[in-house]
Protein backbone atom coordinates (compact mmCIF):
# COMPACT_ATOMS: atom_id res chain seq x y z
CA UNK A 1 0.00 0.00 0.00
CA UNK A 2 1.12 3.31 -1.18
CA UNK A 3 1.00 5.95 1.95
CA UNK A 4 1.48 9.65 1.65
CA UNK A 5 0.75 12.30 4.39
CA UNK A 6 0.19 15.87 3.73
CA UNK A 7 0.96 18.69 6.06
CA UNK A 8 2.10 21.63 6.30
CA UNK A 9 1.10 25.33 7.02
CA UNK A 10 -2.40 27.06 6.39
CA UNK A 11 -2.71 28.76 3.21
CA UNK A 12 0.09 26.72 1.49
CA UNK A 13 -2.00 24.37 -0.55
CA UNK A 14 -3.05 21.51 1.04
CA UNK A 15 -6.39 21.07 -0.49
CA UNK A 16 -5.06 21.89 -4.14
CA UNK A 17 -2.38 19.20 -2.98
CA UNK A 18 -5.21 16.48 -2.28
CA UNK A 19 -7.34 17.30 -5.20
CA UNK A 20 -4.07 15.88 -6.83
CA UNK A 21 -3.48 13.30 -5.38
CA UNK A 22 -6.96 11.93 -5.82
CA UNK A 23 -6.66 12.25 -9.30
CA UNK A 24 -3.42 10.24 -9.09
CA UNK A 25 -5.71 7.21 -7.68
CA UNK A 26 -5.26 8.25 -3.55
CA UNK A 27 -7.90 7.68 -1.65
CA UNK A 28 -7.78 10.94 0.56
CA UNK A 29 -8.98 11.24 3.93
CA UNK A 30 -8.81 15.07 5.36
CA UNK A 31 -8.15 15.75 9.34
CA UNK A 32 -7.29 12.42 10.39
CA UNK A 33 -5.90 12.12 13.71
CA UNK A 34 -2.64 10.59 13.61
CA UNK A 35 -2.88 8.14 16.30
CA UNK A 36 -6.26 6.52 13.95
CA UNK A 37 -3.89 6.23 11.03
CA UNK A 38 -2.60 2.78 11.39
CA UNK A 39 -6.58 1.72 12.12
CA UNK A 40 -7.78 3.06 8.95
CA UNK A 41 -5.19 1.25 7.06
CA UNK A 42 -5.79 -2.34 8.60
CA UNK A 43 -9.65 -1.38 7.64
CA UNK A 44 -8.69 -0.49 4.49
CA UNK A 45 -6.52 -3.81 4.10
CA UNK A 46 -9.52 -5.59 5.03
CA UNK A 47 -11.75 -4.42 2.57
CA UNK A 48 -8.75 -4.92 0.11
CA UNK A 49 -10.21 -1.70 -1.92
CA UNK A 50 -7.41 1.40 -1.75
CA UNK A 51 -3.70 0.38 -2.72
CA UNK A 52 -2.95 4.47 -2.08
CA UNK A 53 -4.32 5.95 0.48
CA UNK A 54 -3.24 10.15 1.22
CA UNK A 55 -4.35 11.38 4.87
CA UNK A 56 -4.60 15.06 4.87
CA UNK A 57 -3.53 16.49 8.70
CA UNK A 58 -2.77 19.75 10.17
CA UNK A 59 -3.10 22.02 13.09
CA UNK A 60 -6.85 22.12 12.83
CA UNK A 61 -6.98 19.21 13.97
CA UNK A 62 -6.20 21.09 17.56
CA UNK A 63 -4.94 18.22 20.41
CA UNK A 64 -5.64 15.20 18.07
CA UNK A 65 -2.70 16.63 15.89
CA UNK A 66 -0.23 17.24 18.81
CA UNK A 67 0.10 13.22 18.87
CA UNK A 68 2.01 13.51 15.49
CA UNK A 69 4.88 12.29 16.34
CA UNK A 70 3.17 9.50 18.17
CA UNK A 71 1.11 8.28 14.73
CA UNK A 72 3.83 7.94 12.94
CA UNK A 73 6.06 5.82 15.89
CA UNK A 74 2.87 3.78 15.37
CA UNK A 75 3.14 3.48 11.49
CA UNK A 76 6.82 2.49 11.67
CA UNK A 77 6.02 -0.25 14.36
CA UNK A 78 3.23 -1.74 11.93
CA UNK A 79 5.71 -2.20 9.59
CA UNK A 80 3.95 0.51 7.35
CA UNK A 81 6.16 2.54 4.37
CA UNK A 82 5.40 6.50 4.47
CA UNK A 83 6.29 9.60 2.73
CA UNK A 84 5.56 13.16 4.50
CA UNK A 85 4.51 15.97 1.79
CA UNK A 86 5.27 19.25 3.41
CA UNK A 87 3.88 22.30 2.17
CA UNK A 88 4.59 25.78 2.87
CA UNK A 89 4.79 29.61 1.66
CA UNK A 90 6.34 32.52 2.23
CA UNK A 91 4.33 35.03 5.03
CA UNK A 92 3.35 37.68 2.51
CA UNK A 93 1.80 35.28 0.65
CA UNK A 94 0.06 33.37 2.74
CA UNK A 95 -1.69 36.56 4.27
CA UNK A 96 -2.79 37.75 0.44
CA UNK A 97 -4.54 34.50 0.27
CA UNK A 98 -6.30 34.95 3.09
CA UNK A 99 -7.33 38.05 2.66
CA UNK A 100 -8.43 37.03 -1.00
CA UNK A 101 -10.56 33.95 0.58
CA UNK A 102 -11.39 36.12 3.75
CA UNK A 103 -11.45 33.37 5.83
CA UNK A 104 -9.97 33.44 9.17
CA UNK A 105 -6.07 31.62 10.04
CA UNK A 106 -6.97 29.47 12.62
CA UNK A 107 -4.10 30.59 14.60
CA UNK A 108 -4.67 33.88 14.20
CA UNK A 109 -7.51 34.24 16.84
CA UNK A 110 -7.02 37.61 17.84
CA UNK A 111 -7.02 38.71 13.76
CA UNK A 112 -3.03 39.01 13.51
CA UNK A 113 -2.49 36.76 10.57
CA UNK A 114 1.02 37.52 10.12
CA UNK A 115 1.58 36.39 13.85
CA UNK A 116 -0.91 33.57 13.57
CA UNK A 117 1.52 31.77 10.76
CA UNK A 118 4.61 32.49 12.64
CA UNK A 119 3.08 30.96 15.51
CA UNK A 120 2.31 28.28 13.50
CA UNK A 121 5.55 27.66 11.85
CA UNK A 122 7.38 27.25 14.86
CA UNK A 123 4.51 24.43 15.76
CA UNK A 124 5.65 22.96 12.38
CA UNK A 125 8.82 22.99 12.69
CA UNK A 126 9.63 19.44 13.86
CA UNK A 127 7.03 18.06 11.85
CA UNK A 128 8.61 19.44 8.97
CA UNK A 129 12.29 18.14 9.60
CA UNK A 130 10.69 14.82 9.27
CA UNK A 131 9.23 15.80 5.69
CA UNK A 132 10.43 13.30 2.86
CA UNK A 133 9.41 16.35 -0.07
CA UNK A 134 9.32 20.54 1.55
CA UNK A 135 7.11 22.45 -1.38
CA UNK A 136 7.24 25.84 -1.25
CA UNK A 137 4.31 27.43 -2.89
CA UNK A 138 4.87 30.76 -3.30
CA UNK A 139 5.41 31.61 -6.80
CA UNK A 140 2.94 28.34 -8.06
CA UNK A 141 0.02 28.20 -10.04
CA UNK A 142 -2.12 24.52 -9.29
CA UNK A 143 -0.83 23.28 -12.24
CA UNK A 144 2.66 23.89 -11.93
CA UNK A 145 1.97 22.72 -8.51
CA UNK A 146 0.40 19.04 -9.83
CA UNK A 147 3.35 18.64 -12.26
CA UNK A 148 5.41 18.95 -8.71
CA UNK A 149 3.67 16.32 -7.20
CA UNK A 150 3.70 13.90 -10.33
CA UNK A 151 7.08 14.48 -10.64
CA UNK A 152 8.09 13.82 -6.61
CA UNK A 153 6.25 10.59 -6.72
CA UNK A 154 6.70 9.04 -9.87
CA UNK A 155 10.21 10.54 -11.29
CA UNK A 156 13.66 10.46 -10.84
CA UNK A 157 15.57 12.99 -8.65
CA UNK A 158 16.50 14.60 -12.81
CA UNK A 159 13.21 15.04 -13.44
CA UNK A 160 11.41 16.12 -9.65
CA UNK A 161 13.20 19.41 -9.56
CA UNK A 162 12.20 22.61 -10.83
CA UNK A 163 13.48 25.99 -11.01
CA UNK A 164 11.83 29.06 -11.80
CA UNK A 165 14.17 32.15 -13.48
CA UNK A 166 12.15 35.66 -13.00
CA UNK A 167 13.25 38.96 -14.07
CA UNK A 168 12.01 41.67 -12.20
CA UNK A 169 13.36 45.22 -11.69
CA UNK A 170 14.72 46.92 -8.31
CA UNK A 171 13.02 50.28 -8.76
CA UNK A 172 9.59 47.83 -8.13
CA UNK A 173 10.96 45.91 -4.98
CA UNK A 174 12.29 42.79 -4.60
CA UNK A 175 10.36 39.86 -5.02
CA UNK A 176 9.19 37.92 -1.60
CA UNK A 177 8.95 34.64 -3.24
CA UNK A 178 12.76 34.59 -4.21
CA UNK A 179 15.16 32.09 -3.02
CA UNK A 180 18.10 34.08 -5.12
CA UNK A 181 18.56 37.38 -5.51
CA UNK A 182 21.20 38.03 -8.35
CA UNK A 183 21.59 41.55 -9.27
CA UNK A 184 22.62 42.40 -13.30
CA UNK A 185 23.04 45.94 -13.38
CA UNK A 186 26.80 45.39 -13.84
CA UNK A 187 25.90 45.21 -17.61
CA UNK A 188 25.41 48.46 -19.85
CA UNK A 189 21.81 49.40 -19.44
CA UNK A 190 19.87 49.55 -23.12
CA UNK A 191 17.65 52.19 -21.91
CA UNK A 192 20.14 54.30 -22.69
CA UNK A 193 20.25 53.35 -26.06
CA UNK A 194 17.73 55.02 -28.37
CA UNK A 195 16.85 52.20 -30.93
CA UNK A 196 16.21 49.61 -27.64
CA UNK A 197 14.64 52.01 -25.31
CA UNK A 198 11.20 50.95 -26.18
CA UNK A 199 11.88 47.16 -26.69
CA UNK A 200 12.47 44.44 -24.05
CA UNK A 201 14.89 41.86 -23.28
CA UNK A 202 12.83 39.71 -25.27
CA UNK A 203 13.49 41.22 -28.89
CA UNK A 204 16.19 39.80 -30.89
CA UNK A 205 18.23 43.48 -30.71
CA UNK A 206 18.28 43.73 -27.37
CA UNK A 207 19.51 40.18 -26.41
CA UNK A 208 22.37 40.23 -28.83
CA UNK A 209 23.34 43.55 -27.52
CA UNK A 210 23.20 42.06 -23.63
CA UNK A 211 25.31 38.85 -24.79
CA UNK A 212 27.10 40.58 -26.70
CA UNK A 213 29.28 41.42 -22.99
CA UNK A 214 31.35 38.87 -22.67
CA UNK A 215 30.91 39.11 -18.62
CA UNK A 216 27.40 38.31 -19.79
CA UNK A 217 27.77 34.93 -20.99
CA UNK A 218 30.24 34.34 -18.29
CA UNK A 219 27.73 35.24 -15.60
CA UNK A 220 24.92 33.57 -17.13
CA UNK A 221 27.31 29.90 -17.48
CA UNK A 222 28.78 30.42 -14.15
CA UNK A 223 25.12 30.76 -12.29
CA UNK A 224 24.05 27.87 -14.51
CA UNK A 225 26.81 25.95 -13.36
CA UNK A 226 26.28 26.84 -9.71
CA UNK A 227 22.48 25.77 -9.46
CA UNK A 228 23.45 22.55 -11.11
CA UNK A 229 25.85 21.76 -8.77
CA UNK A 230 23.71 22.40 -6.00
CA UNK A 231 20.31 20.78 -7.03
CA UNK A 232 21.59 17.43 -5.38
CA UNK A 233 22.28 19.33 -2.04
CA UNK A 234 18.63 20.94 -2.22
CA UNK A 235 17.18 17.23 -2.77
CA UNK A 236 19.23 15.74 0.14
CA UNK A 237 17.48 18.32 2.39
CA UNK A 238 13.88 17.99 1.07
CA UNK A 239 13.54 21.11 -1.65
CA UNK A 240 12.27 20.49 -4.66
CA UNK A 241 11.61 23.67 -6.21
CA UNK A 242 14.08 26.65 -6.68
CA UNK A 243 13.09 30.13 -7.66
CA UNK A 244 15.89 32.65 -8.58
CA UNK A 245 15.36 35.82 -9.20
CA UNK A 246 17.66 38.19 -11.78
CA UNK A 247 16.78 42.22 -11.16
CA UNK A 248 18.10 45.27 -13.12
CA UNK A 249 16.97 48.75 -12.47
CA UNK A 250 13.48 48.66 -14.62
CA UNK A 251 12.83 44.92 -15.13
CA UNK A 252 12.38 45.16 -18.95
CA UNK A 253 16.19 44.62 -20.20
CA UNK A 254 19.08 43.21 -18.74
CA UNK A 255 17.35 41.34 -16.24
CA UNK A 256 14.81 39.70 -18.93
CA UNK A 257 17.67 38.87 -21.17
CA UNK A 258 19.68 37.00 -18.25
CA UNK A 259 16.60 35.09 -16.74
CA UNK A 260 15.84 33.52 -20.25
CA UNK A 261 19.60 32.92 -21.04
CA UNK A 262 19.93 30.88 -17.92
CA UNK A 263 16.77 29.06 -18.43
CA UNK A 264 17.73 28.03 -21.60
CA UNK A 265 21.02 26.67 -20.21
CA UNK A 266 19.46 24.84 -17.44
CA UNK A 267 16.89 23.60 -19.81
CA UNK A 268 20.12 22.22 -22.32
CA UNK A 269 21.48 20.32 -19.42
CA UNK A 270 17.98 18.46 -18.84
CA UNK A 271 16.66 20.35 -16.19
CA UNK A 272 12.96 21.73 -16.11
CA UNK A 273 13.01 25.34 -15.53
CA UNK A 274 10.21 27.70 -16.39
CA UNK A 275 10.72 31.56 -17.11
CA UNK A 276 8.25 34.38 -15.40
CA UNK A 277 8.60 38.16 -16.39
CA UNK A 278 7.57 39.94 -13.26
CA UNK A 279 7.75 43.70 -14.34
CA UNK A 280 7.20 42.86 -18.40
Amino acid sequence: MELIIVTGLSGAGKSQAANCLEDLGYYCVDNMPPRLMPDFIRLAKDKGEFKKIAFVMDIRGGQFFDDFDEGIADLKDAGEEYRIMFLEASTPVIVRRYKETRRSHPMALDGDIEAGIEKERERLASVKSMASFVIDTSDLKTAQLNTIIQRLLFAEEKDSFTISVMSFGFKNGMPDEADWVLDVRFLPNPFYVASLKGLTGKNKKVKEYVLGKPEAKKFAGRITGLILDLISGYVREGKYHLTVAIGCTGGRHRSVVMAEEIASRLGENGRHATVKHRDV
